[in-house]
């Protein structure tokens, strides 16, 4: 393999995280500074306004989702290239491997206890230790079993989470019995979504961090396990794709222009035709808690892997086009430091949220909101490639790696700057 392919391999990669740590940051700047249920319906937990209709729309359609679908899909493709270094380097690439998971891990549930509820490190981290039993398979059979895994999995979740419209038909009859309206009741409290419970969440987080600290070690203790049921379902089919789309070079840039122009456009406007309909019937059932929270986490799942999949391709073209552009340098610098920037998001947000900094939870309307994405995003940008000018890891990377190999890694860059 030649020099220009490496940089290559490198540049795509990392580009690609850039992007999509960028991106996912645009659909949870919502969970930092709203309640929970407000992610799933324009209308809870906030007025309402043509503004937050038109927000929660144009988040939906083009975000939604498919960021958090391209990280996984590139957190598998690393793990391989992890793997296959390990390997290359003599070293042992199951022990490499899990050395890293289980580190991972531990940053995942001290950023969940610590810092803010809606980590999703320690489930990559528990997922990518089981797909690691995948990892000799071909990259067409992973790519193929992943996806087959991904469908039936989310068509599993649209017939599972239709029993809510059940439970609602038994509980709306004349004759209804009083278990079903119990039941049915007792589901909709769950959700959180009564102004009494969305109250409560915001005086929670609008108070001091104790509070906050106390909340996760009772009422979520188990919250962190609880969120691996996605793992089987979501994240690792994910994975596996990812690994697929490694191994047949795809990530890689090595599929030719006509490959990624095809893929890229039918991808995105399929995919967004889908996401689009779902969205005008959001709207046509007047935003109906019941139908948004299967819009959202069951019927859109197959159009988010079809939209993300032309995401992928669309952003390959548009990277190799400007592979030697400034600006392409430093999505790929943000790329490469992307758990710093990850986690360094959640400080900064929760800060500017949290009850424990300026507070401004529940204050600030959804396309206010916008204005946070934009300027994280551009602290990303201006601050990731000086950095790596100097150093060869972003300051996380450099822990996890010091951590995971069990002695201090060198962090001063032997090139120049």
């Amino acid at each position: 393999m030649n020099a220009t392919t490496t940089q290559a391999r490198h540049i795509s990669l990392d580009a690609l995280r850039g992007f999509a740590v960028m991106g996912i940051l645009w659909m949870n700047i919502t969970t930092f500074g709203f309640p929970e249920m407000t992610y799933i319906s324009p209308i809870v937990g906030t007025p309402g306004t043509l503004s937050d209709l038109s927000t929660w729309t144009v988040s939906f359609i083009f975000f939604d989702g498919k960021m958090r679908a391209i990280f996984s899909l590139l957190f598998g493709a690393s793990m391989m290239l992890v793997i296959e270094r390990a390997a290359a380097n003599g070293q042992s690439p199951g022990q490499v491997h899990f050395s890293r998971m289980f580190w991972l891990a531990i940053f995942g549930l001290a950023h969940f206890y610590f810092l803010w509820w809606g980590d999703i490190l320690f489930l990559y981290a528990v997922s990518g230790a089981t797909v690691f039993l995948f990892r000799n398979w071909s990259g067409t059979k992973l790519i193929k079993g992943g996806v087959i895994a991904y469908v039936v999995s989310s068509l599993t979740i649209v017939l599972g989470m239709a029993t809510m419209f059940y439970l609602q038909n038994e509980a709306a009859q004349p004759d209804a019995s009083q278990s079903a309206i119990d039941e049915f009741s007792k589901m909709m409290n769950e959700l959180g979504t009564s102004p009494q419970a969305i109250n409560a969440e915001t005086a929670l987080y609008k108070s001091g961090y104790g509070a906050i600290l106390v909340d996760k070690f009772t009422d979520q203790v188990l919250t962190p396990v609880k969120n691996l049921f996605l793992g089987p379902f979501e994240t690792i089919p994910l994975m596996m794709i990812g690994m697929g789309l490694y191994k047949t070079g795809f990530l890689l840039g090595q599929a030719d222009k006509k490959t990624y122009r095809k893929y890229g456009l039918w991808g995105t406007l399929v995919g967004g035709l889908l996401f689009a309909g779902l969205a005008w019937l959001a709207a046509a059932q007047d935003y109906d808690l019941l139908v948004m929270l299967n819009i959202t986490q069951a019927w859109a799942g197959i159009p988010r892997l079809i939209m993300a999949a032309g995401y992928i391709s669309l952003l390959m073209l548009l990277i190799q086009h400007f592979a030697s552009h400034p600006l392409m340098h430093r999505v790929a610098a943000a790329g490469r430091v992307a758990f710093t920037n990850y986690l360094g998001t959640s400080v900064v947000m929760t800060f500017v949220f949290y009850g424990w900094g300026l507070g401004l939870f529940g204050s600030v309307s959804r396309s206010e909101m916008i204005l946070f994405v934009l300027g994280s995003w551009a602290a990303m940008l201006i601050w990731s490639k000086p950095w790596l000018l100097r150093f060869r890891y972003g300051p996380l990377e450099w822990l996890w790696r010091s951590l995971a190999r069990r002695e201090v890694q060198p962090m001063k860059s032997s090139r120049p700057a």
